[in-house]
């Protein structure tokens, strides 16, 4: 599962890093703690016409809400409960299938957030509940981490057609299980696209439903020693706090001797 993320690279930096032809008027703050129903942004493709009227093919970074809402759902609190899409299904589960078919996008990430449960299950204070501890992964070389995601449009029939706020822009994580060390922390993680595959990926010509192999070909985890993971404050775990500090590694004299592998900024998965 992918629950939380942190996204605050500017719109300028993302336009730059994604070869973006299109950008949203809004801007969005930076956010160390993002979380479901949150606005993100999201990099899509789409056809428009060109001065001739002629329909080409344009890559936009677009605002989008954490939570894909269904075009057939009646309300849209489903979003909640489908922010990740399992890659084992989005070609088959009716919430996501039309979404892969031809609405796939990028999700700009500077990493995300996961907890790990010591093997123990211990709590603190005599609590029978697990002691989870966070950790933020991210890639090893600074740039974004470009998750998998699908998009979908939901018009809100309550509001009338003209209005802006009628129409809302969704996506949810497609997510898979994770490998080796990243899979100590946690047995799921996003799917991420390299960069010489997001317009392959991103291509709305490309029919997911006719021929899903070819898209799923182009989700791969990431590869070995490209992300890195260090355990950061329990503060990430309430959506209230929200600052560059959430991304400070834990001092040594906080972490446990019992944490998995990746406990400092210089350890690689």
């Amino acid at each position: 599962m992918c629950g939380r993320y942190a996204a605050s690279r500017s719109p300028d930096d993302l336009v730059e890093e994604f070869e973006v032809d299109e950008r949203p008027e809004a801007v969005l703050p930076a956010d160390y703690n993002v979380a479901p129903t949150k606005e993100v942004y999201a990099v899509v493709e789409r056809h428009r016409a060109d001065e001739d009227g002629a329909p080409v093919v344009r890559r936009q970074l677009r605002i989008a809400r954490w939570g894909l809402v269904p075009s057939w759902a009646k309300d849209p609190t489903i979003g909640s409960r489908l922010i990740n899409a399992r890659e084992e299904t989005i070609a088959t589960k009716p919430a996501f299938r039309k979404a892969f078919a031809r609405r796939r996008c990028l999700l700009p990430a500077d990493g995300y957030y996961e907890w790990w449960t010591p093997p123990d299950g211990s709590g603190s204070g005599g609590s029978k509940k697990p002691a989870k501890q966070p950790f933020f992964i991210h890639p090893k070389d600074g740039r974004s981490l470009a998750m998998a995601g699908l998009y979908e449009f939901w018009r809100d029939r309550t509001r009338d057609e003209a209005d802006p706020l009628s129409w809302w822009t969704t996506v949810t994580v497609i997510t898979t299980s994770a490998e080796d060390a990243v899979g100590r922390i946690h047995d799921r993680m996003p799917l991420l696209v390299e960069a010489e595959r997001w317009h392959d990926w991103l291509d709305p010509e490309r029919d997911g439903i006719a021929d899903p192999g070819s898209l799923t070909s182009l989700l791969v985890p990431a590869a070995p020693g490209r992300l890195a993971a260090y355990p950061v404050t329990t503060a990430v775990n309430d959506v209230r706090h929200n600052g560059p500090e959430l991304l400070s590694p834990l001092p040594d004299d906080e972490v446990a001797d019992d944490e998995p592998p990746g406990n400092t900024e210089a350890t690689l998965f």
